[in-house]
Parts: C-alpha cells; sequence; structure tokens
C-alpha cells in the first residue's frame, strides 16, 4: 500500500459540528448518518468541508471521479493525490483550482512491513483531537444522470518520526493553514505551501490490531493498542 487508504473518524456529527464549527444540513444528516466510523475505507461516504461552502460538512464519497470519466469505478484508484504532481495530473488539475475541500479524521491506519508481515498502526495528532487534511472533491454525472459527489486526499512524504512506519502521509493541515487551503483566491502553486511534513513532536501513534485490515470490521476495539504478543516486550527493557 503506497497510499493513505484507511483512516478513522470516531466523533459524532454533534461533536464534529463543535470541534470545526461548521454545521450539518438536517436533510442530509438523515438520509446519511455514518458517524462514528473506526475503519474508514474508499467509498465510504464520509463529510467533508467544500472551498464553495466552508460552514457546512458535505457527504461525499472517497475516491475521486473525475467529471470527464466513463464509469464510477476509476474513484478506487484515486483515492489519493500526490501533493508533488497534483498540478500535473489531469484529474486533479482544474479541482486545484477550484475544487478544494478539508477532509476531517481524528488518526489515519497505516501499515509496516516486517519481514513477511504487515503490521497495522495508528496515527494521530497530539495537538488536534481532530485534524482536517488536504483534499480535492469533484461533481460527476453518469451517463444515467445520476450525480456522484466525490474527494480525494492529498498526500506528502511522511514526516521523519513515522518514516519507518511508511514512506507517504496524509496531507494534515495545522488549524491555522486549514481555511487557507479552501481560499480559492489563493492559486493553487501558493496554496500548496500549507502541505507541510506535521512536526514530529505533535504525532503520536501506536500498534493495533490486524481486525482493521478488513474493512467490514468497524468497531470501537478497532482503534484501541494492541499489545505485542507475549516474549517481544522483552527488547524493550
Amino acid at each position: 500500500m503506497h497510499m493513505c487508504g484507511r483512516s478513522s473518524l470516531t466523533l459524532t456529527e454533534k461533536e464534529l459540528e463543535k470541534h470545526f464549527n461548521a454545521s450539518f444540513y438536517s436533510d442530509e444528516l438523515e438520509r446519511y448518518n455514518p458517524l462514528p466510523n473506526f475503519n474508514v475505507a474508499p467509498s465510504h461516504v464520509m463529510p467533508i468541508i467544500r472551498s464553495d461552502d466552508i460552514h457546512h460538512f458535505r457527504p461525499h464519497r472517497w475516491g475521486l471521479i473525475p467529471f470527464w470519466a466513463k464509469d464510477e469505478n476509476i474513484g478506487y484508484k484515486m483515492i489519493n493525490a500526490r501533493s508533488e504532481t497534483v498540478l500535473q495530473k489531469n484529474a486533479f488539475k482544474k479541482a486545484m483550482a477550484q475544487r478544494r475541500c478539508l477532509v476531517p479524521m481524528d488518526g489515519y491506519y497505516e501499515w509496516q512491513k516486517q519481514g513477511k508481515d504487515k503490521i497495522p498502526f495508528r496515527i494521530q495528532t497530539k495537538d488536534q483531537k481532530a485534524f482536517m487534511a488536504a483534499g480535492l472533491w469533484e461533481r460527476w454525472k453518469s451517463p444515467d444522470g445520476k450525480e456522484v459527489f466525490s474527494f480525494t486526499i492529498l498526500t506528502q512524504n511522511a514526516s521523519p518520526g513515522i518514516a519507518h512506519i511508511h514512506d507517504r502521509m496524509p496531507a494534515i493541515l495545522k488549524q491555522e493553514d486549514q481555511m487557507h487551503w479552501v481560499d480559492m483566491d489563493i492559486k493553487p502553486n501558493d496554496v500548496l505551501s500549507v502541505v507541510q511534513p506535521y512536526p514530529d513532536e505533535l504525532l503520536h501513534f501506536y500498534q493495533v490490531s490486524e481486525e482493521v485490515n478488513k474493512v467490514s470490521n468497524n468497531r470501537q476495539d478497532l482503534i484501541e493498542e494492541a499489545k505485542p504478543p507475549e516474549g517481544e516486550q522483552l527488547s524493550l527493557l
């Protein structure tokens, strides 16, 4: 996995509204009520804050479907946009200029290769209970007229303190940079300067259960720390 493909958002809608000072539209909440989500995966519908409506959360599907796409399955290949090349890619260029968004999470999962095994870790920010990753959104119309709203998450090189787990990380924004990202008066070239590896001292990570590997598992215990097997503990002493 060369990408950020799994996260968590374990706050309720009410907590989310309070934390980010934005609200849900009540009719959208009635139709769609996915929180808390302990194992967010591509194709899940999750709340984002769009540049054209910064005071509200809007439900969008994870996996960007470019407006020119023939069918929606392309979304599975578009869950991330590399910040280094986002301005060169046809799927993202226009969205960078017109359709940026903020994607809330309170942690994300990454797998560390250890021999043949892949060990899952959960990574969080110490200074923000929930944080925003830089994203892009899109509106796509299917040949039969169905509208699908989707998003992708920008990625960047991992901060040095977590690079041993994985070499990429989501473009987590500092609190003071969140509104810059969705300010469409700031040009795409300039706004990319807010995408910076998050300070190591503000990141916290721990091993979680391999139960998280299975997308259909979605329970509170997935975010709890996993104990290493008996005997491995000794290497810490």
